[in-house]
């Protein structure tokens, strides 16, 4: 697919923007968290001792399929809170995948993780909407979904202000049972 017209977006309380490897340390609060990391696959065994590898594989998502998590960052004091962006699933066998390699069986995703600091404040909504929209208008999605384990309350509630609807339980290949949330246009 071809590479977005926006890599940045900016709402109200946030900027979105592409990743940087200067992220990493930032991002040590959120992908050393076992609470924030529970339902989306745990703590990498990487993530401590080098957070870069966890902000190249964001970006390798970037470069392999003109979409990606966003960094979201509070613009009152540009401090790092999470990611929050799109990843891409092959529904064959519910993994992560390129559009390339997958083709009809890519499914886009709109995934967020915040640090639990930062929680209980909106922060995840207010990006989630911002990056739907422009995963809509400017990646031209024709379905867009969030897989979000049935213990997952937090998630699932967000899921619900955004106006997401629950559907069918998928088994994903390394983390088990999930609900499919398709997402309104």
């Amino acid at each position: 697919m071809p590479a977005p017209e926006r890599e940045m977006i900016e709402t109200e309380r946030l900027l979105l923007r592409k990743p940087l490897l200067e992220d990493a340390r930032s991002a040590l609060d959120l992908i050393t968290d076992p609470v924030a990391m529970e339902h989306i696959g745990g703590v990498h065994p990487q993530a401590a001792s080098d957070p870069e590898f966890v902000v190249r594989r964001w970006l390798e998502r970037w470069d392999d399929n003109g979409c990606g998590p966003f960094s979201v960052i509070r613009r009152e004091d540009g401090r790092w809170l999470g990611r929050v962006g799109v990843l891409v699933w092959d529904v064959r066998a519910w993994t992560h995948t390129t559009f390339a390699s997958a083709g009809e069986f890519a499914q886009p995703e709109l995934g967020w993780a915040l640090a639990s600091e930062h929680w209980g404040r909106g922060y995840a909504t207010e990006a989630a909407l911002a990056v739907r929209e422009w995963a809509y208008a400017e990646r031209a999605f024709e379905r867009l979904v969030s897989l979000i384990a049935p213990v997952n309350v937090r998630s699932q509630r967000l899921a619900e202000r955004l106006g997401a609807t629950p559907g069918e339980t998928i088994e994903l290949f390394d983390n088990g049972p999930h609900v499919v949330w398709e997402h309104p246009r």
